[in-house]
């Protein structure tokens, strides 16, 4: 749908109808990307096993016939690994706390810890927060009265709204979780066409693509170190996306690790990398991918700025 359309289109809406922010957050590894691409029914933010995978805000949209939630996805607040990057990372979550309708505060099933503590006291005290309790298909939360006592203990913490368990992973109760974020939206006409499902740009998804695939396929401490720039990026006329993206590193001794012997690591993550973005786009995709060493990036302010974090 384009503007002009959406635009004639805002009066049709019921003058009962809904559309506000919700933010997303919760320590690192508990499922927060896993939730918003289910919300929304589609993946544009990038999920891993490894904990915070997430390194920008990544706005998701979901709308039907009565409500538009604007999701806001955000780094699992780190509290490990103090650097520029971090500390950044962080920054973000606070920002993304400001101006929203609701918070959604994700724990981990039949596991409350001191980092989730931590969470909790950067939560807005004047704004909603409702508690998810995901990965309720682990076996220990299969056990209903348990699962229901965590909840309680884990709601004598904090002031919630409302609460709801949810597996993000399977899609069980994502319907029933956004019938009840739904009131908290204010009354207003749609911001975005009802086919947009988020508001970055296709460079962004692009960057986030190869970002998933460093995390999948390299080991636990590696991808912390590396970051992800799109050099150039054209649409040529025939519908051909064609896309340079460089991945950073800190050491010579890491881009032999991500090359792989032969170039065969890079070579799987290019190719896995280029078939989810043809999905994405819908269209046909040549990706080129190389590795540059830029020793302490993760702590160069300026140089974070420049990359957008």
């Amino acid at each position: 749908m384009d503007i002009e359309t959406f635009l004639q289109n805002e009066s049709q809406h019921p003058t009962d109808y809904r559309c506000g922010f919700v933010a997303i957050v919760g320590r690192p590894n508990v499922g927060k990307s896993t939730l918003m691409n289910h919300l929304i029914g589609q993946k544009i933010s990038i999920t891993s096993k490894k904990a915070q995978t997430t390194r920008n805000r990544v706005t998701g949209i979901y709308t039907d016939d009565t409500a538009q939630f604007v999701f806001v996805d955000t780094p699992g607040f780190q509290t490990n690994h103090r650097n520029a990057l971090n500390d950044r990372l962080n920054q973000n979550v606070t920002e993304a706390l400001s101006g929203v309708d609701v918070v959604v505060f994700v724990v981990e099933a039949m596991r409350f810890t001191d980092a989730d503590r931590v969470v909790l006291k950067q939560l807005p005290k004047h704004t909603p927060v409702v508690l998810v309790v995901n990965k309720i298909d682990k076996d220990k939360a299969k056990d209903k009265f348990a699962l229901e006592a965590f909840i309680n203990e884990v709601r004598q913490e904090f002031e919630f709204t409302a609460s709801e368990a949810v597996s993000a992973k399977h899609g069980l109760r994502i319907a029933n979780l956004l019938e009840l974020l739904k009131p908290y939206l204010p009354e207003s006409i749609p911001m975005y066409p009802e086919d947009m499902v988020t508001d970055k740009s296709s460079r962004f998804l692009a960057m986030e693509i190869v970002r998933e695939k460093l995390f999948r396929y390299l080991g636990e401490e590696l991808p912390y170190a590396m970051n992800v720039e799109v050099e150039q990026f054209e649409e040529e006329e025939s519908g051909l996306f064609r896309i340079y993206i460089a991945v950073l590193v800190d050491k010579d001794s890491q881009k032999a690790i991500l090359i792989g012997k032969g170039g065969e690591k890079l070579k799987k993550i290019s190719t896995e990398a280029r078939l989810d973005m043809e999905k994405l786009f819908d269209t046909k995709v040549f990706l080129k991918i190389w590795v540059k060493v830029k020793s302490g990036w993760a702590d160069d302010i300026r140089f974070l700025r420049e990359l957008g974090l």
